[in-house]
């Protein structure tokens, strides 16, 4: 447990004298402009199982933590004292109630998305304390939140050049394992991934998955070719390594990255030519997945799709769009982000060309070229009470209102129109609170499964009716929708 070192070790010296609670509460602060106007809600109970819950504090922590920082900051600052008295009064749990959105569900940015406060007054300074581990937040809800819009794109397009949905849920796939900075935030992040998606090679994330939110298999991928899998056969022999792969993988789904050397040649001369009925032998069980893997995403795609058409035909689906025979597909995994997606998809349909045809993969775009920022994730005091009186408390700061504070207790309900708001000052009516008590004194009090997640998580058929995912649209803060798109888990 490593809640004992953080950043707030000198914070209870700092309170007013009688403080007995201290209230916070940790949301996504609106932007105008802002890239993305709602968040996904996800991971909090990993942290709580992980970090908080159960006996966390420890005599030997407590000793390990006093000699720590007295080196730190050469002074007595730790509280041994308050350490000791929870240790003895609660045997090492936390005395502290912690209310939340449920995981899953889509919640409109400027929201209180969970709050915290101590339940003992002697340990008023906890609140706080936990602050550093509960930000960390930030990482899974961003990463959940840009893979929803990543799903919002690709339906919009499937939907539109196909009529249905069929296959969303594996369209992009996780390639982010090797980009991420730890195993612990590939984990994390796999998992938030799989909120949305069920195709993934960040195995983290589904022994997170499997650990911590009970789905015993929350993901899948095939069989893949790397470059050193297809180079180390050597220039001249290509044609023999694609070929020793269908050999090797004679039944599913595989996917071949085609780019060593020159991807156009291959598709034309070897996919399409030399080992064109060995291809045409598979199913769409057993379907042959090509992957480019370098060159302008749009172009690149373009070309080796119209190679595919000249050397395997294609048919029109319902809907009037060209689509590959079901044995061959394309995977797009360089070079890929929301603008790249929503760009590639474009062009096809313009060309003719349904969504079918293509996957994704995303690695650092997904898991790692965000921070706590992108969401502008805070986590501040808004109600304390001293002498046995409560008071509303907040920041405003002259230079950036944006980082204004909300004010006193606050509760999330859906108003008359539908739209999720926090009520702030403790007005709020109790049977109206979408925030539920997650975690009290040491025990976890609600916990949710992937499938449960999933639920809350889904796509509505409004969001494939939504301008461009980075622009403020009214309907986008409507949570409240009527119309669930089907075919997504």
């Amino acid at each position: 447990m490593q809640f004992l070192f953080t950043l707030q070790i000198t914070h209870y010296k700092q309170y007013p004298p009688n403080v007995s609670k201290v209230y916070s509460y940790f949301e996504c602060r609106h932007k105008k402009g802002a890239q993305f106007n709602e968040v996904v809600f996800f991971g909090l109970q990993y942290l709580l199982k992980r970090y908080i819950a159960g006996c966390v504090v420890t005599e030997e922590k407590i000793q390990e933590a006093k000699v720590f920082y007295q080196m730190h900051f050469k002074q007595k600052v730790f509280d041994e004292e308050g350490w000791r008295k929870l240790l003895e009064r609660y045997d090492g749990r936390l005395p502290i109630r912690i209310k939340a959105v449920p995981e899953g569900r889509i919640i409109p940015r400027g929201n209180v998305l969970f709050t915290v406060e101590n339940t003992d007054p002697d340990f008023y300074w906890l609140t706080n304390y936990i602050e550093t581990m509960l930000v960390q937040m930030w990482y899974p809800i961003t990463v959940a939140t840009i893979s929803r819009e990543f799903k919002k794109i690709l339906a919009k397009h499937l939907k539109a050049t196909s009529g249905s949905l069929e296959g969303l849920e594996f369209k992009l796939h996780d390639f982010g394992y090797r980009g991420v900075s730890s195993q612990e935030s590939a984990a994390l992040g796999g998992a938030a991934h799989l909120v949305n998606f069920c195709s993934t090679d960040t195995v983290a994330g589904l022994l997170m998955a499997q650990r911590y939110y009970n789905c015993p298999m929350a993901g899948f991928s095939i069989p893949a070719a790397e470059h050193s899998t297809i180079i180390s056969w050597g220039r001249n022999r290509e044609k023999e390594a694609y070929e020793y792969l269908l050999d090797q993988f004679p039944t599913g789904p595989m996917a071949v990255v085609s780019d060593s050397y020159d991807i156009f040649k291959a598709c034309k001369h070897i996919w399409g030519d030399k080992l064109k009925e060995r291809v045409m032998e598979r199913s769409e069980d057993s379907m042959l997945v090509i992957r480019p893997d370098s060159g302008d995403p749009t172009e690149t795609l373009l070309g080796v799709i119209k190679i595919l058409e000249e050397c395997f035909t294609c048919s029109v689906n319902s809907v009037g769009y060209k689509v590959l025979p079901s044995y061959l597909r394309i995977i797009q995994g360089d070079g890929i982000d929301l603008c790249s997606v929503e760009k590639i998809l474009k062009k096809l349909s313009d060309e003719g060309w349904s969504a079918e045809n293509v996957f994704f993969g995303c690695g650092s775009a997904l898991l790692q070229k965000i921070n706590r920022d992108t969401l502008n994730c805070a986590f501040k005091c808004s109600y304390v009470e001293t002498n046995g009186k409560g008071m509303d408390v907040y920041k405003q700061p002259v230079t950036d209102p944006s980082k204004g504070s909300k004010r006193g207790r606050l509760s999330l309900r859906r108003n008359s129109d539908g739209l999720i708001e926090t009520v702030e000052r403790g007005v709020g009516k109790p049977e109206e609170d979408m925030l539920v008590t997650v975690f009290e004194n040491g025990t976890i009090l609600q916990e949710y499964s992937l499938d449960e997640i999933r639920k809350n998580a889904r796509l509505w058929e409004e969001d494939l009716s939504l301008s461009q995912h980075n622009q403020d649209h009214p309907t986008s803060l409507e949570i409240h929708q009527k119309h669930i798109m089907n075919g997504v888990h």
